[in-house]
């Protein structure tokens, strides 16, 4: 089998579901599409590039048919109804991501109700998981399926999918559905097994974590109403030496609760990811986002009077429908405020069954582009000034990869660093102390220390 994954973290960490399906099944990994007696595509339908991509590579999926008349290939992940019915014409199976554990009686042919595979945390069977068998039609949710971790130190573990907020220009509600908690003891179990399985990083994931909320059935823990500020109190809890981020989270629903929180938890990393889509409240009216700017402003005040040495990232849309170039500055201005360390900028464009599709696409592609090329310039002065206030301090990395001569690594804060490998003992997945001797506008340099021992400077 070979997967092919588009979009967000939440598609990867579907894939790695998928993953865990098909070698239950038997199946073997390869690298090579052209191998593939199984082709899984998970796509995303946010975009519409996305979309047209993968439609486009449907001729070259024709040929490897022609050479293995026996390939499947199959579609699954975020997929709008529209393009549903566009795909079934083309692939050999549409299945909803949420029904991946059926994935192989599919592939297989088989249209009956028996019992069909599920997993569970804790229990072990040739090192993935161990079985267990329920009817077709029950409805415990997809995240049961225990993953087939792609990392060995970095795992993302979703808290929730779908979502409530039905912005105007997105179809994740359409796609994903309604907002659906994960329980709390199942995201425990999920990450203390990991913990225990000496994992240094745990990426939290949902649409908008903010809105997390589930019951506890174990009363003993002493909460009987879980929101996502004491999900996080009970993750760090956990015994371990590890890091816990988390992504993503929506203005109107991010508290100064939150906040204290992220500041108090010394496990969880210093880091927001919080979408601003833009710095008018009119667009953002238009945008259905239900917060104005002087809030979002407010939000990142807030952020750095309880974590000074944050990091915070955004995403932002330029050119959405009737956006003028006033409107546009003003979003310019929120940009410098706000000092961002990362944007990630998208030109907009209209998707089929959002409400902002019914709302004339009126500003043409250069003009975005003119746009895109403004704030970016923006960024990479706020992004050096940040960096630059990590020179000549000691901080912790935990490293990602090692290439020859250099390793490669993040800090608590999400900062990228490289650093000439002078120790030929460090491997992937270690903390490592760093002393940071260079800023650039997207990365930092340093040069290792000591091993992890003492206590690292407030900037980490």
């Amino acid at each position: 089998y070979h997967i092919k994954t588009y979009g967000c973290q939440m598609n990867y960490s579907d894939s790695e579901r998928i993953m865990t399906v098909l070698e239950l099944a038997g199946y073997q990994k390869t690298l090579l599409e052209d191998e593939a007696d199984l082709i899984v595509i998970n796509m995303c339908s946010v975009r519409k590039s996305a979309v047209d991509r993968i439609a486009g590579n449907f001729k070259k999926y024709k040929q490897y048919k022609k050479i293995n008349p026996n390939l499947k290939i199959v579609l699954t992940g975020c997929v709008l109804e529209s393009d549903r019915e566009r795909f079934e014409k083309l692939f050999d199976l549409v299945v909803d991501i949420k029904k991946i554990e059926q994935l192989c009686c599919y592939c297989e042919g088989v249209a009956t109700t028996e019992a069909i595979p599920k997993l569970q945390f804790n229990e072990s069977n040739n090192g993935i998981a161990s079985l267990l068998t329920v009817a077709r039609n029950d409805s415990s949710n997809y995240f049961q399926i225990k993953p087939f971790y792609q990392s060995s130190f970095s795992a993302y573990v979703p808290i929730m999918t779908g979502c409530n907020n039905f912005c105007s220009y997105c179809v994740v509600p359409y796609t994903r559905g309604r907002e659906k908690s994960r329980p709390v003891e199942e995201i425990i179990g999920e990450i203390t097994e990991l913990v225990d399985n000496k994992y240094k990083e745990i990426i939290l994931l949902g649409q908008n974590v903010n809105s997390y909320e589930s019951g506890i059935r174990n009363y003993e823990l002493g909460i009987r109403k879980c929101d996502f500020p004491k999900l996080l109190k009970l993750i760090n809890n956990i015994s371990g030496d590890f890091w816990i981020r988390f992504l993503t989270s929506h203005p109107k629903d991010m508290t100064e609760e939150l906040i204290k929180t992220v500041s108090e938890c010394k496990k969880v990393t210093p880091y927001f990811h919080l979408a601003l889509q833009s710095g008018d409240d009119e667009i953002l009216k238009k945008m259905n986002r239900k917060y104005t700017a002087e809030h979002f402003l407010n939000l990142v005040k807030l952020i750095r009077k309880h974590i000074p040495d944050a990091t915070i990232t955004t995403d932002i849309i330029v050119g959405f429908p009737a956006e003028t170039e006033k409107q546009f500055q003003k979003t310019a201005a929120v940009m410098r405020e706000a000092k961002f360390d990362m944007v990630y900028i998208n030109k907009y464009s209209s998707r089929v069954g959002t409400a902002s599709c019914k709302m004339k696409d009126d500003v043409n592609w250069e003009e975005k582009k003119r746009r895109e090329k403004v704030l970016t310039e923006i960024l990479k002065e706020t992004a050096l000034e940040n960096n630059q206030k990590y020179v000549g301090k000691v901080v912790e990395v935990l490293v990602e990869k090692i290439d020859g001569d250099f390793i490669y690594g993040k800090t608590r804060s999400f900062k990228n660093v490289g650093v000439k490998n002078q120790e030929s003992r460090i491997k992937n997945g270690e903390f490592i102390k760093v002393k940071i001797i260079k800023a650039k506008v997207w990365n930092l340099e340093g040069e290792i220390v000591k091993k992890k021992k003492d206590k690292p400077s407030s900037l980490s």
